[in-house]
């Protein structure tokens, strides 16, 4: 059936994948990104939010384009979604009119394939799924974890040969999650899947450790391979496994590994600066976090991983966590582990007042913008601005929507710090009691 040297499923040679900001340019998302997926394989790309995962994952499957680079499939160019490649997307994506069995046979009917062909299929993967007895039922009745069996259903009954799912599990809840993972990895073992390797986006790193057999690590802005990483762990996996808990500890931390040391007097320059993406973190959160690690049984010291789980916090929300007290100044990320610096620890003694006072002083100190900010005001006679100044500065350095939550990140953070004020309908910033 196969050659000696067959090629692989998959080729991706150089991609790069650039998209228009606000002010004009283009923002690069990919960079030179090389994958590779040889059959019989599960492979995850694990990296952060808005890493280019996603986009990556869309090139593959035909609906965009890249913008420099090869993608093959089969050793054919990619040019439009090719035969053979199927996708579970993180919503579920299903027809609310259709029934179970009607959402399920859309992609044979697509295909041509006669009815009676089309029923049988559709009724086996429904069955492999594990939602015999549903056929009938309309998405409104199915609980989330079904809704995606659904999802995943109407993609296997084309017989794929690549299977790309976008974090398949993230809308449902722990134990759903689990129990569905649980079952595609029980079907895959037993070679009842009928697909030849599948390709999964995730930015959660248990997750990826669980059902994959080699991971492509992402680093963001722009989007690159950073490392791979090979799991030669035998199925099924067990999570309390030593071996199995060293590699969810050494991804954390090869993804908290700062690329540069980030220099917020460096205005202008993209990832510092005013240019600064910040991700919409709660104040609420943010202190419970430092007090959770000020107190037993961490006493200022934690490892990653294990407070993601004592949090039941996910990967990404955790790192987003972390960076932000990395930022402040409060906390320290290093080998995957969260230190509190003295700072940090002063914090979680105040009371209210002298938290809001503390976390002002270093937002003023350490965020670039939230100082811009603040000097403008000072400055102005009105002591106050259009959100539109500093929105439009963000534009030339980030996308609309990054621009967006870094305004409203500013805007929640200032609040919380009393350091100024922002007016909803006249999209205004203001110093409540100017000096």
């Amino acid at each position: 059936m196969t050659s000696s040297a067959p090629a692989p499923l998959l080729r991706l040679s150089g991609i790069t994948r650039s998209f228009p900001k606000g002010s004009g340019d283009d923002i690069l998302v990919l960079d030179n990104v090389d994958l590779r997926i040889e059959r019989g394989e599960i492979v995850g790309l694990l990296g952060r939010s808005g890493s280019g995962k996603s986009t990556l994952l869309r090139i593959i499957a035909g609906l965009i384009t890249a913008s420099h680079g090869t993608a093959q499939y089969r050793g054919q160019d990619i040019n439009g979604p090719p035969d053979g490649v199927a996708m579970v997307f993180q919503s579920f994506a299903l027809f609310p009119w259709l029934t179970v069995l009607e959402n399920v046979e859309l992609g044979l009917e697509a295909l041509g394939i006669d009815e009676t062909e089309r029923r049988r299929r559709a009724l086996a993967a429904i069955d492999l799924i594990g939602l015999d007895g549903f056929e009938s039922a309309f998405p409104k009745e199915l609980s989330g974890g079904m809704r995606q069996r659904v999802g995943f259903a109407r993609a296997l009954v084309v017989h794929p040969d690549l299977l790309l799912m976008d974090e398949p599990f993230s809308a449902l809840d722990v134990l759903t999650a689990e129990t569905l993972r649980t079952d595609l990895i029980d079907l895959w073992i037993e070679g009842r899947l009928p697909i030849a390797s599948a390709l999964m986006v995730t930015h959660n790193i248990e997750e990826a450790v669980l059902m994959c057999d080699r991971l492509l690590i992402f680093q963001s802005n722009p989007g690159r391979v950073a490392a791979e990483i090979k799991i030669t762990l035998p199925h099924p996996r067990n999570r309390l496994d030593p071996i199995f808990r060293q590699l969810v500890d050494s991804i954390y931390a090869r993804m908290t590994e700062r690329r540069e040391q980030r220099q917020p007097s460096h205005e202008g320059i993209p990832g510092s600066g005013v240019g600064m993406v910040l991700n919409m973190v709660s104040t609420n959160v943010l202190s419970g976090l430092i007090e959770a690690v000020a107190g037993a049984p961490y006493q200022g010291k934690a490892d990653l991983p294990e407070l993601a789980q004592a949090l039941q916090m996910e990967a990404d929300e955790m790192f987003h966590l972390a960076e932000t007290l990395q930022l402040l100044r409060l906390g320290d990320v290093s080998e995957g582990d969260l230190r509190l610096s003295e700072a940090g620890k002063r914090f979680s003694g105040l009371d209210t007042d002298g938290r809001k006072r503390l976390f002002a002083d270093h937002l003023v100190a350490y965020v670039p913008l939230i100082g811009l900010i603040k000097r403008v005001l000072d400055e102005r006679p009105s002591h106050s601005a259009p959100a539109a100044r500093f929105r439009n500065e963000l534009e030339d350095y980030m996308s609309e929507d990054y621009a967006e939550e870094t305004l409203s990140t500013v805007i929640s953070w200032a609040r919380y710090g009393e350091i100024f004020a922002y007016d909803e309908h006249l999209e205004q910033f203001s110093l409540e009691n100017p000096h």
